[in-house]
């Protein structure tokens, strides 16, 4: 009998073994408590502050997840998205820019999905992959996330990227980027969800193009100064004056820079009239918005340097900002 149970716990703790093996390999990172925000490399950084947990939730490019109590440390990475291999997006997809959106009692992860083994099309000499804003679901901040009823929200011959949320007159929108690469003038556009934003509905409507800025810049095939065009990640606001904004990066020339654009509507529609001038420093862009639970309204942005052997190290930081006017002012850095 001895022998027997001996057995058996053997057998168990070697199944148990090989269970959290085999987690290690799926998982391929090591969860790393109190790491101060500016030691994790992370792009397109959003933080949900969640008042059922009385947590901060940080998520982006990469898709994994950090949490924190007070903003300064923070412990992760964890994965939280589970998406479907048979679906359009494959076994393993590349996912950029996710987001956390608490909606009527549920959270949502919004991300770009791209699956490398399915081509689309070739512009200028570029193969263009399958890459598409999507929505996951999960009934806690901290996931695991999930597919929903619609496989698709958007053309699957387009490629899109950087979607996020809003929400206009009751009715919930994906705001996203029609991307640069097959129309060589990145657009700004919107698409009207579903009530549990399981799928969208009707046509898609643009919003606006790159060549619509007036503060980004490149240079032409013919050496001529134009506005860049790159559209990247926007992120919509009110200010307490009731303004309706939109932040949204681009480049000027090789420099990372963030803009911002007010709807003379009021509403999604536009049309959207767009700042002269950059409204956060150079290097510095993919920003998003949100609250501290003592009620302080942040920036978060990654900025965007190139290191000396060419590789770009991007990096999470906080800006104070004031939304008191008609136009939202970014303010010095914030320490935690």
């Amino acid at each position: 009998m001895k022998k027997l149970i001996s057995h058996l716990i053997s057998g168990f703790f070697a199944a148990f073994l090989l269970i959290l093996n085999v987690s290690a390999q799926r998982s391929n990172f090591i969860v790393k408590e109190n790491i101060p925000l500016d030691s994790i490399r992370l792009s397109d950084p959003c933080i949900l502050a969640d008042k059922a947990t009385k947590t901060y939730y940080m998520t982006g490019t990469g898709g994994m997840l950090w949490k924190s109590k007070d903003l300064q440390l923070w412990t992760g990475p964890y994965k939280v998205a589970e998406t479907d291999p048979n679906s359009w997006m494959g076994k393993n997809p590349m996912i950029w820019a996710a987001e956390l959106h608490e909606y009527k009692g549920k959270y949502y992860y919004f991300a770009t999905f791209t699956n490398r083994d399915v081509k689309i099309d070739t512009v200028r000499g570029n193969v263009i992959e399958r890459r598409a804003s999507h929505i996951l679901v999960s009934d806690k901040a901290e996931g695991p996330y999930v597919p929903m009823q619609d496989s698709i929200y958007l053309p699957a011959n387009m490629p899109t990227l950087d979607g996020t949320f809003w929400v206009e007159k009751g009715k919930p929108y994906m705001i996203y980027c029609y991307e640069w690469l097959q129309n060589w003038n990145g657009t700004m556009e919107m698409i009207e969800l579903k009530p549990d934003l399981s799928g969208s509905v009707g046509e898609a409507k643009l919003l606006f193009k790159a060549s619509d800025s007036p503060w980004s810049r490149e240079k032409d095939e013919n050496g001529n100064v134009v506005p860049n065009k790159v559209t990247d990640g926007p992120w919509l606001f009110r200010t307490k004056t009731g303004k309706l904004g939109m932040i949204w990066t681009s480049w000027v020339y090789n420099v990372y820079t963030q803009g911002v654009a007010y709807s003379k509507s009021g509403t999604l529609e536009g049309p959207w009239i767009h700042e002269q001038e950059p409204v956060t420093p150079p290097d510095f862009g993919h920003g998003m918005l949100f609250r501290t639970f003592s009620g302080k309204l942040l920036m978060s942005v990654h900025s965007h340097k190139e290191d000396k052997n060419g590789r770009y190290i991007r990096i999470p930081h906080l800006f104070e900002v004031d939304d008191s006017g008609n136009k939202l002012i970014v303010g010095k850095r914030y320490l935690p």
